[in-house]
């Protein structure tokens, strides 16, 4: 009675709009002062757990990093650079902002930061060179999504410390499905190009592709350092995250010289408040995870799953289903939170490695970002292209059919997501 009770609290609490972390928190705290079956300081405790890892300091030094780069100009040479690798294709500002994704991917590992930063230059580039409003944000929100697959990836960092998974594997099983998904969405773009007869909104030209890569060069090196320095063992996650954000504040104030006090400061304002929501978020969703674990919700939730079948297919298809209804209504860090202890147990007695069950999961949530009545990219991109919320939705279920594709292939086929993991680190 008390367990239906507390799902029935952050239920009505969400509807009403109470933040999922104030929601999450206020309901657990209700739920063991009345069951009286443990000391209401628990509730601290568990929250205090639940932040109090190490790999999770990388959280705030990979926004820290996102947010230099939108803010010294790192985002405006990544597009430029694009432009000229792919511009020159018909629909090209489409093409442009898929690929432009795809490199700040490596540096921000944030879908709502790509919509907010890169996708600010990518809508006001396409709507300047006469594509309509509808496309542009449509195809600035799906490829935004490409952020927390490709690594770096904050949903990764909070699913590696839930999951206890590797991190490094974690990003190494991302970049296959991160490619597929740039490759669908660019599909996609020139099916739109030929039918709307889109034009080719740059000249290809190896002195303008060279000039291009001279001024991104240094932005690019982002990526190699994040990247490479994780997947080489020269650093940890988190020391990555620190080592980017050092050289992303090395660019801004010595390099290009963008930054000034002003932008630092305010950039150091925009990232003790996002740090504040993802932790606050976590930390009250860690003490829900934990009532349902401590009350054997979860084991009788994955005993109820496996009762109904023990096929592997079908119980992915219904996880998948599971997790897409999920992230049309849940912030994806609590999400993330909240389902691993429920949903990891199953997935492990079906043999399944959950580093592939983190990529699986992430992608659902990654497209839960697109979908209403949350849809946190769709909120973003409204705001900043000032198109209505309901049209940016309609404008944006196109791009669901080439990610739900890439999220099929990437559930039934676990060498999309293991082969690089497998080798580099098994």
């Amino acid at each position: 009675m008390l367990m239906a009770l507390l799902f029935i609290m952050v239920f009505v609490l969400l509807v009403f709009g109470v933040p999922i972390a104030i929601a999450l928190g206020f309901s657990s705290l209700v739920f063991i002062l009345l069951s009286g079956q443990v000391p209401d300081l628990v509730v601290i405790h568990r929250m205090v757990n639940g932040v109090d890892s190490f790999p999770l300091l990388a959280v705030p030094f990979f926004i820290l990093a996102g947010n230099l780069m939108n803010t010294a100009g790192i985002t405006n040479r990544i597009f430029d650079f694009a432009k000229a690798c792919v511009g020159w294709m018909r629909g090209g500002l489409g093409h442009v902002n898929v690929g432009a994704s795809v490199v700040f991917a490596g540096m921000s590992g944030a879908a709502v930061a790509d919509a907010g930063g890169l996708g600010t230059i990518e809508i006001k580039a396409m709507r300047d060179a006469g594509y309509d409003a509808d496309f542009s944000v449509g195809v600035t929100a799906a490829s935004s999504t490409i952020g927390p697959i490709i690594p770096p990836s904050l949903p990764m960092v909070i699913y590696g410390v839930m999951a206890s998974a590797s991190i490094g594997q974690l990003f190494a099983a991302g970049f296959i499905p991160g490619l597929l998904m740039a490759a669908s969405l660019m599909a996609m773009v020139a099916w739109y190009a030929r039918a709307r007869n889109y034009p080719r909104d740059a000249r290809f030209a190896w002195a303008i592709l060279l000039a291009g890569f001279k001024r991104a060069f240094l932005s690019l090196l982002t990526p190699v350092i994040i990247v490479g320095g994780i997947l080489g063992g020269v650093f940890t996650p988190t020391e990555a995250a620190i080592a980017a954000s050092a050289y992303a504040l090395l660019l801004g104030l010595l390099v290009y010289r963008t930054l000034t006090p002003r932008r630092l400061l305010r950039v150091s304002f925009d990232t003790i408040e996002t740090t504040a929501v993802v932790m606050f978020i976590v930390a009250a969703a860690s003490i829900f995870a934990w009532i349902l674990t401590s009350n054997r919700v979860t084991e009788l939730f994955a005993d109820l799953i496996l009762q109904v079948t023990e096929n592997p297919i079908l119980i992915l298809l219904m996880i998948n289903v599971i997790l897409l209804i999920v992230g049309c209504f849940m912030e994806t860090i609590a999400a993330i939170t909240i389902l691993v202890p429920v949903l990891l147990p199953i997935v492990v007695k079906l043999g399944i490695d959950p580093v592939h069950f983190g990529v699986v999961m992430i992608l659902n949530l990654m497209i839960g970002l697109l979908t209403p009545p949350v849809g946190m990219v769709i909120y973003v991109l409204s705001r900043v292209s000032g198109v209505p919320f309901e049209r940016c939705v309609a404008a944006t279920a196109p791009f669901l059919i080439p990610l739900v594709a890439v999220l099929l292939l990437v559930t039934f086929v676990p060498a999309l997501s293991m082969f690089l993991p497998t080798l580099l680190y098994r």
